[in-house]
């Protein structure tokens, strides 16, 4: 297991370092249409819960304004994602920067995505597994359908990648993603700007 996971360790920082190499030309003229098209900063910054639950600061290109009503509360999601945002989403580039998470330690390049850090006392215990591995820019859940799948799906593949990691698994996740970034497909859920909150299991919330 020590081995498996410094043969992972490694094969995440390789490959995340070449990506930012390779892909440093598209990373800048990213940040130049953020900076023209959205504002200042460039970066969005958020705490997310990493591997273990334990917080760590998840570095993207900003997709959103930061417009709020005159009492000072931010409007809704759809309202401040402004269409160099989709575009960006779209292609998935606005994850690009979390290459740097990745080199850092917070993340690898493939796992669970890391959600939100209030979500989690809402897993249900088999759930909550998904966070015995670090995060992923891109992971088993994203390439089965991404934001098109129902909570609870995206938690059930999550955990099975848990239990069935492997070198070959990480390669093959990262060849669909590619096909998957060109499609497009699962960016939001349907009759979204992004994806409905995850609220709880259904059977957390009706006490089951």
């Amino acid at each position: 297991m020590v081995i498996q996971k410094a043969a992972k360790r490694l094969f995440d920082v390789v490959g995340a370092s070449l990506a930012l190499v390779a892909l440093s030309p598209i990373i800048a003229v990213v940040a130049a249409i953020v900076r023209t098209r959205i504002g200042s900063p460039v970066f969005f910054r958020q705490i997310r819960p990493g591997r273990n639950g334990d917080p760590f600061r998840i570095i993207k290109f900003r997709t959103m304004t930061d417009e709020r009503t005159p009492d000072g509360v931010s409007l809704s999601d759809e309202e401040r994602l402004v269409e160099a945002g989709r575009r960006l989403r779209r292609w998935s580039l606005d994850e690009l920067p979390e290459l740097l998470n990745v080199v850092a330690g917070d993340m690898s390049l493939v796992g669970p995505r890391p959600l939100l850090m209030e979500y989690l006392p809402r897993y249900t215990a088999e759930q909550a597994r998904r966070h015995e591995v670090r995060p992923g820019v891109t992971g088993l859940a994203q390439v089965s359908g991404r934001n098109d799948l129902p909570w609870e799906d995206r938690f059930d593949l999550d955990v099975w990648y848990v239990d069935n990691w492997s070198i070959w698994l990480d390669l093959k996740i990262l060849v669909t993603t590619v096909g998957r970034v060109f499609t497009g497909r699962g960016v939001s859920e349907q009759g979204s700007a992004t994806m409905t909150p995850f609220e709880g299991s259904s059977e957390e919330r009706n006490g089951g």
